[in-house]
């Protein structure tokens, strides 16, 4: 049986902070990063996301990365980071669509590719059920 470990070592390039899509911000994130950051939950969504759909998601930068993307500190928000950035790369869609794991190896170093499609439903259901535990959603 595989492990977590086995088929992602992260690299902490930054990849994953980068790119269209965006990071979906639940209420709970909002007011975790308000706090953390001294910002007004009323205003959050206008001074930092876009909407994708009805859904705020993280805004991007000029350079392609979430604004709480920094390259020589990593992620300004790590303590307070958003459930979906706290999946990564074990993100709910690869419970029922393992395929996407070796697309998104190809903007990962740190995912490894060939894994098993049933190991990967398995350890990323897991591995959401553990964050969901500790997550305090």
């Amino acid at each position: 049986m595989m492990t977590p470990e086995g088929i992602f070592d992260c690299k902490l390039c930054g990849q994953c902070c980068k790119g269209f899509g965006g990071t979906y911000v639940e209420e709970k994130d909002i007011r975790k990063i308000c706090d953390y950051i001294q910002a007004y939950p009323d205003t959050f969504v206008e001074k930092y996301c876009d909407m994708s759909g009805s859904r705020p998601v993280l805004t991007l930068g000029q350079d392609g990365c979430c604004i709480f993307f920094d390259p020589q500190k990593q992620c300004t928000i790590h303590p307070v980071k958003p459930y979906m950035c706290r999946a990564w790369p074990f993100i709910n869609a690869l419970i029922n669509h393992p395929e996407n794991w070796d697309i998104m190896a190809n903007s990962c170093p740190g995912i490894k590719k060939g894994a098993p499609p049933e190991e990967i439903s398995r350890i990323s259901a897991m591995e959401k059920e553990k964050l969901d535990l500790t997550f305090n959603r």
